[in-house]
């Protein structure tokens, strides 16, 4: 069994994955993980995993670790109607990050404006069973969380 940590990808409060107000989020539906509702302002979100970019949009990104674990980080919920308005991307799709390097910017404030929720869920991809997800201590109690600390440990 192999076990990966996976990072905040941003700075904010720790939401319980079924609180996300998006049916496919919280009904586990692309897979199992948590959510940051993110600092206001415009911020950078980093890989919470080391791996490689296998997917990369203005609005969302999958790093696939080396254990074959794909983590989604999705900017935000019903982003992609924003075709990249609001976000920078610093990497490209194919390449090899590590986990806290930055791979887009993200204007919450400019989400916000269009009338959007800026949550950000982090989800293991395809992961059908939520034991298989262990959540950090602060996220279980819904606390204030860094950039780059443990959101939850993925075990496979």
């Amino acid at each position: 069994m192999s076990s990966t940590r996976v990072l905040a990808p941003v700075a904010g409060r720790a939401v319980a994955l079924q609180d996300v107000p998006d049916p496919v989020f919280s009904a586990g539906m692309v897979g199992y993980g948590v959510a940051v509702d993110p600092t206001r302002g415009v911020i950078d979100a980093i890989a919470p995993v080391s791996g490689t970019l296998l997917k990369l949009m203005p609005h969302a990104y999958v790093i696939m670790t080396a254990d074959n674990v794909g983590v989604l980080v999705h900017l935000g919920l019903d982003t992609v109607a924003l075709n990249g308005e609001g976000f920078t991307t610093h990497v490209s799709q194919g390449d090899q990050v590590d986990a806290g390097q930055v791979v887009i910017t993200y204007d919450v404030p400019a989400i916000e404006a269009k009338g959007l929720n800026p949550i950000v869920p982090v989800v293991v991809m395809d992961e059908r069973e939520p034991a298989n997800v262990t959540v950090a201590a602060p996220v279980a109690s819904g606390a204030d969380i860094n950039s780059g600390a443990e959101l939850f440990t993925a075990n496979k």
